[in-house]
């Protein structure tokens, strides 16, 4: 295999999965990132390129750039600082879009170096490096975005801050429909309107619904996956942010979805349910929601995407 040039691709992710906020995601086929490195004679990394961003402005200098940072966090702790290495940055996914942008180009570009380097490091081995660079787009330093995007699948974290991550097992009929309005929502803001405290209640709840969801994926108990998705935290919180919400996610449940809720820090809205055409039904119905307010809106139907990030 080629080493001299490398081209990867981190898929989206969905995070939060309704009851787990920033501790449960998983990762979806179609909208990611690209990332092409190959080596150069100049010493250090540069990323020479990047497209797909419309007006939206990404720093070249790799030290502001998730994919960048965390491709040197990678060469700092190989010590191949010394390293000529160009990266191009193609993103194929849209900006604030609750669908892990920023995570994909992290685990993308520490994804792309450690093939370029012959693979000294597994997957999870470089998921600090990963998480790191995401840290810079929003401050917050939380895996259930970059663990999906890097590792596939559905990834629960127990600790964010040890990296304490485990895959959990995907049923066999599970598909995902994820719409995605054309509104912009920055993670910054939707957590800045998140209240610091959380009743008893609400908590017994929510850790009822997590851990009867972890246990739904599990024993591929469709039904208890249904009673599961429910949000009583982080979606009321947030619900208001997004146009329309609850007639989407109304839509989504009448069209036979498990459950739905927020993708991440949205506007996304994603539906779980137990057929991809189930799944295409409530992509339409969720979409149909958003139309009734003008607001356009673009549709994704996947299983859940157990490969992660991979070489192209």
């Amino acid at each position: 295999m080629n080493n001299a040039l490398v081209r990867v691709f981190a898929p989206a992710t969905v995070a939060n999965v309704a009851v787990g906020f920033d501790i449960l995601g998983f990762a979806i086929n179609g909208p990611g990132d690209e990332v092409v490195v190959r080596r150069c004679a100049t010493p250090g990394l540069r990323i020479t390129q990047i497209t797909g961003t419309g007006l939206k402005q990404l720093p070249l200098e790799a030290e502001k750039n998730t994919a960048g940072f965390s491709a040197l966090r990678l060469l700092e702790h190989l010590k191949a600082t010394s390293l000529g290495i160009e990266m191009e940055i193609h993103k194929k996914m849209p900006f604030g879009s609750g669908l892990g942008s920023s995570a994909a180009s992290a685990a993308a570009g520490v994804f792309a170096v450690n093939e370029l380097l012959g693979q000294p490091l597994s997957k999870v081995e470089l998921l600090p490096f990963a998480v790191a660079g995401e840290q810079i787009a929003d401050g917050a330093y939380h895996a259930d975005n970059v663990g999906p995007s890097l590792l596939g699948g559905i990834t629960f974290i127990r600790d964010n801050a040890t990296l304490d991550v485990h895959q959990l097992p995907v049923p066999a009929e599970l598909f995902a429909a994820v719409v995605y309005p054309f509104v912009e929502i920055l993670t910054k803001d939707a957590r800045e309107v998140l209240s610091k405290q959380t009743s008893l209640a609400q908590c017994i709840q929510q850790t009822g619904n997590l851990g009867a969801l972890l246990i739904g994926f599990y024993e591929n108990d469709y039904e208890l996956i249904r009673r599961s998705l429910t949000d009583v935290i982080i979606e009321p919180q947030r619900a208001r942010l997004i146009p329309n919400f609850l007639e989407v996610k109304n839509s989504a449940l009448r069209a036979g979805a498990l459950g739905s809720s927020i993708s991440g820090a949205g506007p996304s809205v994603f539906a779980l349910c137990r057929s991809r055409a189930t799944a295409q039904q409530a992509a339409q119905a969720m979409q149909a929601a958003f139309t009734a307010v003008d607001i356009q809106s673009e549709a994704f139907v996947s299983a859940i995407n157990t490969d992660g990030a991979v070489r192209l």
